[in-house]
């Protein structure tokens, strides 16, 4: 659909942009990234008819972009740009309307059914037909926005430029407007080239992107292969870190505050663990990162309460989440600031132990029971059914944990664990085999994500050898504790 061919150009005698090709499909979302100054409007403006380039060529449907005439152009290509012209009182209808002019032999001297039907269907396409009697004037910056976009689709174009559409946008017209175009290109094959400022929302909604830097092409590529954390950091000059969305295959970057970085550096010990008999609680001074199974505060995240709570082994599960942060609430917890669980185990059985490396430390905290013990390798002869978890752990991690640590931790102590019921000779009752855990077993890794940065957490790792050591010791300790209790 577009072919931009070693495309030279500035302004006056200044080049801005240099030999820049590459080529747009029909139906393509495709996005224009670049720091400020790196040509991204330029190259719209060159694309657009607006400034003449240097050298070079560009192409629409294999034909020259200057062999166009201007109301060929406008049946074409439609731009919509960040900045409106409002000097004249129009009404949203007749503002609409003026998308029709390409098509036009005077000024709207030929107006026809189809005109308008155009007219009425984009109008509700982009939701505005609904005040389309109200003037410009009286719209939310929002509904302007959707507006100006019913007038650019009015054209009927095969192009649709836009120059960063989302800005001054609230986050809900954002979403609105991106998720029109998606539509858009998809069912339409309408094909959209954007600028964007926001590296996220590009990742979420462009097929492919285009990344500037200083006039020239860094990658055209796909969103996960442009959005690399290495590239855009090189690029933006910045520092930031690339994750995935959590809900759909896009590529996502948050930025990392030198500041509140170093502002939360705390080394967790046994001096922030406090214990009644209805439950346990470590308040961290600063925010942890977490990946845990609780009840509360499942997942990764940041958190910076833990509560492990005491609960009957009647204890009815039908709505235990809601009822835990309602429990929370009730001792002066933040629920979205804690990791919540729960055991049906004597508190005061606990076991916990601090571990030294020569660059990091950890802390583990263990409450086990194994009443209700399971074979995960003949589980199927279990019935199904909720109850309270039985062997939590907690590890506290005085270090920086890659992703990949995280989960190798959790391996690990999962391992130590097991060996120590294969030790303990721990019994599934229904099989009458060795158990390899229990039921509702939880865990947690929290990382402080200061100091010592520890890439990997497997077994024979610096870290993983700490953590197999004393998961294993504590699991084992609070294990004998609750069976002693029940002799």
């Amino acid at each position: 659909m577009l072919s931009v061919r070693n495309v030279s150009g500035g302004y006056s005698s200044e080049t801005i942009l240099n030999d820049i090709s590459f080529e747009v499909e029909k139906g393509e979302l495709f996005g224009i990234l670049g720091p400020n100054g790196s040509g991204k409007s330029t190259l719209l403006k060159m694309i657009s008819g607006i400034l003449p380039f240097q050298s070079g060529e560009i192409l629409i449907a294999g034909k020259s972009l200057k062999d166009f005439h201007s109301k060929q152009l406008a049946k074409t290509v439609a731009v919509l740009s960040q900045h409106f012209s409002e000097s004249f009182s129009y009404t949203v209808k007749e503002t609409v309307s003026l998308g029709r002019y390409a098509h036009q032999k005077g000024w709207f001297q030929t107006w026809s059914d189809q005109d308008e039907n155009v007219v009425q269907n984009v109008m509700d396409q982009t939701g505005v037909s609904i005040f389309q009697n109200k003037y410009i004037q009286e719209l939310s910056g929002g509904e302007k926005q959707r507006v100006f976009l019913a007038q650019a689709l009015a054209q009927e174009p095969e192009i649709l430029l836009l120059d960063e559409p989302t800005n001054h946008l609230d986050l809900s017209y954002q979403k609105e407007l991106l998720d029109l175009l998606k539509s858009w290109t998809s069912q339409n094959g309408l094909t959209v080239i954007s600028i964007f400022h926001d590296i996220n929302l590009a990742g979420l909604y462009c097929d492919r992107l285009l990344l500037l830097e200083d006039g020239t092409i860094n990658i055209d590529h796909t969103p996960n292969e442009v959005i690399r954390e290495e590239r855009i950091k090189e690029v933006y000059q910045t520092e930031i870190q690339k994750h995935p969305h959590p809900t759909v295959a896009a590529p996502q970057m948050v930025l990392l505050p030198e500041i509140l970085k170093k502002s939360n550096s705390v080394n967790i010990h046994e001096g922030f663990l406090q214990r009644t008999s209805e439950y346990i609680v470590l308040s961290s001074p600063a925010p942890l990162r977490t990946m845990s199974s609780g009840v509360v505060g499942s997942g990764t995240g940041w958190h910076q309460t833990f509560v492990n709570r005491h609960v009957n082994k009647n204890y009815n599960c039908n709505d235990h989440r809601g009822e835990m942060i309602s429990f929370l609430k009730s001792k002066g917890f933040e629920p979205s600031e804690t990791v919540g669980m729960m055991t049906a185990v004597v508190l005061e059985d606990l076991s916990c132990q601090t571990s030294y490396d020569d660059e990091f430390s950890l802390f583990v905290v263990v409450t086990a029971g194994v009443g209700n013990a399971v074979d995960a390798s003949k589980s199927e002869m279990h019935d199904f059914k909720m109850v309270s978890g039985t062997i939590n752990i907690w590890i506290f991690i005085n270090g920086e944990l890659t992703e990949e640590a995280f989960i190798q931790s959790i391996m690990t102590a999962t391992e130590a664990k097991v060996k120590a019921i294969h030790d303990l000779n721990v019994l599934d009752p229904v099989t009458g085999t060795i158990a390899t855990g229990t039921s509702t077993d939880s865990i947690m890794i929290a990382a402080t994500q200061t100091g010592k940065k520890l890439e990997y957490a497997g077994t024979i790792t610096p870290l993983g050898k700490q953590i197999g050591k004393t998961v294993y010791q504590c699991t084992t300790e609070a294990i004998k504790k609750s069976q002693k209790r029940k002799t």
